[in-house]
């Protein structure tokens, strides 16, 4: 009699140094490129409690047969790029060896060609990323710049509000300067609708608060001396009356 089977299951993932995770073509515009770098830069600025990773223009392989689709931004909570990076199966973002796909994928849609809407759409529904955001500035695709999709049970529905409720962030529109470039941006906000500083928003913002606090000083100095200099001027008129300033009762 048997008292105990013993079975030794082995998986088998794909050999890493088959995989594309560059190929070093360049696709992106000027705008794309510079609105990618706004989003991701901005959560590493602020999200400083809990491990992430932001990415623009990384590969994502979901399934072992199929190729990688790379998204323009996408986020993923609670995972870490490894410390080497450089070895192949830790160039681009391998489902499998992260556990779990992105909470977030971002497209910015600059033509008609990119099947934000069709493809592209049914593959992150498929990969159940949590939330996928459509962002259409010039409006290729529908009248509205930015919509937002939740994965509910199996299948995306479109959201009313854009709040990620299960990542606590928002997005927003903002008009504004980046990087020496005034635009319509897409932005990361707070619960309480205020957007998230870039690093150079945050020092910026620290370079006012501290030039304030010098004008307040100096201000505050200068109204020292004004009382000192009208208390000297009115000990001089007393002088002149024969008044000891000295000798008044306080």
């Amino acid at each position: 009699m048997v008292d105990q089977l013993a079975f030794t299951e082995e998986v088998a993932f794909p050999d890493a140094s088959q995989l594309i995770t560059e190929d070093d073509t360049p696709v992106d515009n000027f705008a794309s490129e510079k609105q990618q770098r706004l989003l991701t830069s901005c959560l590493y600025s602020n999200l400083k409690e809990q491990p992430f990773i932001a990415a623009a223009n990384v590969g994502i392989y979901h399934t072992f047969s199929q190729p990688p689709i790379v998204p323009d931004v996408f986020v993923s909570f609670n995972v870490q790029v490894p410390q080497n990076w450089w070895d192949k199966e830790n160039r681009c973002y391998l489902v499998w060896n992260f556990g779990k796909p992105p909470e977030i994928v971002i497209e910015i849609v600059s033509n008609k060609v990119g099947n934000e809407l069709t493809d592209k759409f049914a593959t992150y529904e498929h990969m159940r990323v949590s939330y996928y955001v459509v962002y259409d500035p010039s409006q290729q695709l529908s009248d509205s710049p930015l919509r937002l999709f939740e994965l509910r049970g199996m299948h995306y529905t479109e959201m009313e509000e854009p709040w990620l409720e299960q990542v606590s962030l928002g997005l927003t529109t903002w008009e504004g300067e980046f990087e020496g470039r005034q635009d319509t941006w897409l932005r990361w906000r707070n619960a309480e609708g205020e957007i998230l500083l870039t690093g150079d928003e945050r020092a910026e913002q620290e370079r006012n608060r501290a030039e304030q606090e010098r004008e307040r000083a100096n201000q505050a100095q200068q109204q020292v001396e004004q009382e000192r200099a009208r208390a000297d001027h009115l000990a001089e008129l007393l002088r002149a009356q024969g008044i000891d300033p000295d000798q008044l009762p306080e």
